[in-house]
């Protein structure tokens, strides 16, 4: 085990609200751990597309030293952003929103990106460059692992994550953060 069993509290809290919910598509504990030690060296602003009942944005939170970083996160469905909402309700470093994350726009440049593989809207570099700050990160979950080059998953070439890793904008690495699954982390030059 790479980290102690227990859970921060607020992340406790965020997959209580996920059980109540009956949600069950939620960012990883090995995924969150990652998240939370990568937010621990940011500062300004960071955001979650796609915030499901907050678990991701928990752990963002969990990591977050002292009180210049912010947190906000953008969910489509009005009724999951209002239970994530409630997690944070007392917390004025995170805002959670009911819109589509391309509302957030116009919040960026963002320190910390994080968003799921499969966003609506697709989440290729040409997309998300202008969003994040240089020296920022982007981190890109729910990936299939593979060590085959061009990076071939279900028979296919994976198009999105070949053109992260190949992108000149970025310094980009994949990373296995569980036996069957892993991350792109990738560092905006």
């Amino acid at each position: 085990m790479s980290a102690p069993p227990e859970l921060p509290d607020i992340v406790t809290r965020a997959f209580d609200v996920s059980r109540r919910a009956g949600y069950v598509s939620f960012c990883r504990n090995e995924t969150g751990r990652l998240l939370a030690t990568l937010a621990a060296t940011r500062s300004g602003t960071m955001a979650e597309f796609g915030t499901g009942c907050g678990v991701g944005t928990a752990w963002l939170r969990s990591g977050v030293r002292g009180g210049a970083a912010k947190i906000v996160s953008a969910e489509l469905d009005e009724h999951l952003a209002k239970e994530a909402a409630e997690i944070f309700a007392d917390d004025e470093q995170v805002e959670v929103i009911a819109a589509d994350w391309a509302i957030l726009r116009d919040r960026a440049p963002f320190a910390l990106l994080f968003l799921d593989a499969e966003t609506p809207g697709g989440v290729s570099p040409d997309q998300l460059a202008d969003l994040v700050e240089e020296g920022g990160i982007v981190v890109i979950d729910d990936l299939i692992p593979t060590d085959l080059w061009p990076p071939i998953v279900y028979g296919r070439v994976d198009s999105l994550r070949e053109s992260w890793l190949t992108d000149e904008r970025f310094t980009t690495v994949e990373v296995m953060v569980a036996p069957d699954t892993s991350v792109l982390i990738a560092t905006k030059r």
